[in-house]
This record gives structure tokens, sequence and C-alpha cells, in this order.
């Protein structure tokens, strides 16, 4: 039987590009652990996704993981299919550009390989204490990195 972990991420910048963090709660029964990062140079959407890179690289073994993240970037890609067509179209759009952030997605495509992970979005910068826990992670990355 598969451990159920509930992961929340977020990301944040200061400037778009700029320095940025990112924060995660990764939480199995009753015990949650914390982690964040900071980043020099970036933008807002590698910092969501590398929220979630670290998160799921966090894992020690494979897990029936729920993921929340208020990046429509990031779940839209998963849940609408994005991840699937950019690989068969050789990380190119629909538009026929380039998939930015490629080297990230392609992280992600290989620890969802190792996971039974669902993706699910929810609001940010409202009424959710997790999400909100994360936001806060991800901004005092930056104010310690600064």
């Amino acid at each position: 039987m598969k451990k159920k972990i509930i992961i929340y991420t977020d990301g944040a910048c200061s400037g778009n590009p700029g320095k940025g963090g990112w924060g995660a709660l990764l939480m199995y029964g009753s015990s949650i652990r914390e982690i964040s990062g900071f980043s020099p140079a970036t933008t807002n959407n590698r910092m969501e996704l590398s929220a979630a890179i670290k998160a799921l690289e966090a894992l020690k073994e494979p897990c029936e993981v729920h993921l929340y993240s208020d990046s429509s970037y990031l779940v839209n890609a998963i849940n609408e299919g994005w991840l699937k067509r950019w690989t068969a179209n050789n990380w190119k759009t629909a538009a026929k550009k380039n998939v930015e952030n490629v080297d990230l997605w392609q992280k992600i495509l290989t620890l969802i390989r190792l996971q039974d992970v669902t993706f699910h979005k929810v609001k940010g910068h409202s009424d959710n204490p997790y999400n909100n826990r994360c936001d806060e992670l991800a901004r005092q990355a930056i104010k310690t990195n600064s």
C-alpha cells in the first residue's frame, strides 16, 4: 500500500524576472515538513515549477501524491494535456514556438513517472492556510537571501 502524501507548493518572484523563492509543505498523516529555496535570477513560473520538483524529489519511495498549487501554468500543463502534447511535438507549443522551461518540465515528467500524482488547482492568496504558508516560505527565502 502506497503512502498518501499531500503536497502544497508556491513560488514567488521579486520582479519577473528577478530574485525568486519557492516553498512547499509535505504532509503525511499528522506530520508536516516545510522546505524552501532561493534563486538569484529567475521567473515566477520557474519558481512554481521548482517548488513542485523539490517537493517530489523529497519523497523517498513511490507514493500516492495529491499536489496542490495556485499555478495555472503548472496544473493546466498536466491536467489539460499540454505537457503530453509538448513532448509529442518535440517541445513545441501549438503555435510552433519553443516551450519555455523545458529543463524543469523534463524533471517534472521524470518525477511524476515515479509517483502516482494528482494535481489540484487552488486559489492563491486567499483563505487556504497551506497555500498561504507556502507563499510565506517562498517570500522568506527571497528576503533571507537578498
